[in-house]
């Protein structure tokens, strides 16, 4: 059966071209804490040291254009970015029609990609884990680095098994469900994390190793939502915004989960030079550098 996920992702940003574009740009959001964190920076301050020397940065897998428009902010005026998308190039450039120094292309990340040039960053976060070869399109990427260049992934990490079990059958009964259809089920899971996080209460789990649980002290959303089924609920974004995350989750047939070693491994295996990773309860961050 061929896969739903280009649908998917055409379909989330045509409907929504707007979304996440001011969360990701709120300094001091949770979204934005969230991608800096991840990747190792402390503040927006630090990013921009980082980024302050880069020529050239390519958002890999751009969707509206959100972190697009963070990459911008935190680098130089005189920066060139390119961002590129299989579905929804037009949908970000729209969103970028007064902006002179950003550039999107349509691009499949499993082709061929020389003819986008050299980077000395390339961003691709969220991304991967939709493709049906998530290493191949890493190994596609990486044949795009200058020496020196560094490229950060994100891709999601396998969770407890009662977790990957439940979100599998959301996604298999959804997964061939019209937008419209996919949106109303999406609703109802983020009511679900909604009245979960209404919920201000802290509990104390023991440690259930046969579940992949760890003991400690969660708030009730958060332990529903680490180990039994994704229901994400987020009060800074919008209801709909919400809706989408939770979406973007289930309905999508390509969905790949990965391990730390795993992931490290297509590292190694190109030669790259790991300088950062991070691993929470969601996915693995890791960042290296061209040698």
């Amino acid at each position: 059966m061929k896969s739903n996920t280009e649908n998917s992702f055409r379909d989330k940003w045509e409907m929504n071209s707007n979304f996440f574009l001011k969360d990701v740009l709120q300094e001091g959001s949770n979204t934005q804490n969230w991608i800096l964190n991840r990747n190792g920076f402390l503040n927006l301050s630090e990013f921009k040291k980082f980024l302050s020397k880069k020529k050239r940065i390519l958002d890999a897998g751009c969707g509206n254009g959100r972190v697009t428009a963070l990459l911008n902010e935190c680098s130089s005026s005189s920066t060139q970015l390119m961002g590129v998308d299989l579905v929804s190039s037009e949908v970000a450039r729209e969103n970028f029609k007064e902006i002179d120094n950003v550039i999107f292309k349509k691009a499949n990340l499993l082709d061929e990609l020389s003819s986008l040039g050299h980077f000395d960053f390339v961003y691709c976060q969220e991304v991967l884990h939709h493709t049906s070869n998530p290493y191949k399109a890493f190994e596609n990427l990486c044949q795009l680095l200058l020496d020196d260049g560094e490229i950060a992934i994100y891709v999601y990490k396998k969770k407890s098994p009662v977790r990957e079990f439940v979100d599998d059958l959301i996604r298999d009964q959804i997964s061939n469900f019209d937008y419209s259809t996919a949106y109303k089920v999406s609703e109802a899971i983020t009511e679900l994390g909604e009245v979960l996080s209404a919920i201000d209460a802290k509990i104390n789990v023991p440690s259930i190793p046969e579940l992949e649980i760890e003991g400690g002290e969660y708030d009730v959303q958060r332990f529903f939502y680490h180990f039994f089924m994704k229901c994400y609920w987020n009060p800074e974004l919008t209801r709909e915004e919400n809706v989408v995350v939770n979406y973007d989750w289930y309905h999508p047939q390509l969905c790949s989960r990965h391990t730390l070693g795993e992931v490290k491994s297509w590292f190694e295996e190109l030669g790259l030079e790991i300088v950062h990773e991070h691993v929470d309860f969601y996915g693995i961050t890791i960042r290296g550098k061209k040698n």
